[in-house]
């Protein structure tokens, strides 16, 4: 039997969060996120998240590679931060995440997973709302092309049908979607991560964005997982 199905959970804190309930608990040896009784994440899976920011790496068309800035909605269990911490082209990555505990079980037991990726000198991390982040990062690389990212990844969600705040609703219609553009350079990429293909989702990217694409990975439980990659 695998730790992930293990019958027994250990519960390691509950408290309330910004949108409701939030619990960490331990299944085995791994550890789950959940978020007012619905799973949200957990450290058997991440392949995906990693996959995202791998390929958008690899889409990118900007001219200078060697220096990346990343702007990412959500830390979770910090797969997609400890993946673009391991590029040496990443100089830069800020991350907005709302919850308080989510940042402190990155210092307590989720660090080992992500090899501490949060206490990395080139990440600035920033406990608050996406979306507000989101709208000053655009209104700055409007002012000053040079405050525009090469990356924006959205982890803030498990995709747009299932939102962990109601509120971030706006991040995957029309004028979220112009947001997210606005902060990246041209040739640069979006990501959104998502539990399957959303058609609603693919069509107001492509309203946006110059190319979109749609991948999966299977995690190491044979789930799959999946993510977009829009190009601006």
């Amino acid at each position: 039997m695998m730790d992930w199905e293990t019958p027994e959970v250990e519960v390691i804190e509950r408290c309330l969060g910004k949108a409701g309930e939030i619990q960490l608990q331990r299944r085995g040896s791994e550890y789950e996120i959940i978020y007012n009784g619905v799973f949200l994440m957990a450290t058997y899976n991440g392949a995906s998240e990693k996959a995202a920011i791998r390929e958008a790496i690899k889409k990118i068309t900007v001219r200078d590679k060697d220096s990346l800035s990343v702007l990412m909605g959500g830390l979770g269990a910090g797969f997609s931060l400890r993946e673009a911490l391991d590029f040496k082209a990443v100089k830069r990555v800020v991350v907005s995440e709302i919850e308080p505990a989510v940042i402190r079980w990155n210092r307590g037991p989720l660090g080992q997973f992500n090899n501490w990726a949060i206490f990395d000198p080139r990440v600035e991390l920033i406990n608050g709302d996406f979306v507000e982040l989101l709208k000053a990062e655009a209104a700055g690389a409007v002012r000053d092309y040079s405050k525009a990212y090469e990356i924006v990844m959205v982890d803030t969600d498990n995709g747009s049908s299932w939102l962990s705040l109601p509120a971030n609703y706006y991040l995957y219609r029309t004028e979220g979607l112009k947001l997210i553009s606005h902060c990246l350079v041209p040739g640069g990429v979006a990501c959104f991560w998502c539990q399957e293909r959303e058609t609603a989702l693919e069509k107001h990217l492509a309203e946006i964005f110059s190319e979109v694409h749609y991948n999966t990975v299977t995690e190491k439980t044979g789930k799959e997982g999946a993510y977009f990659l829009a190009i601006k």
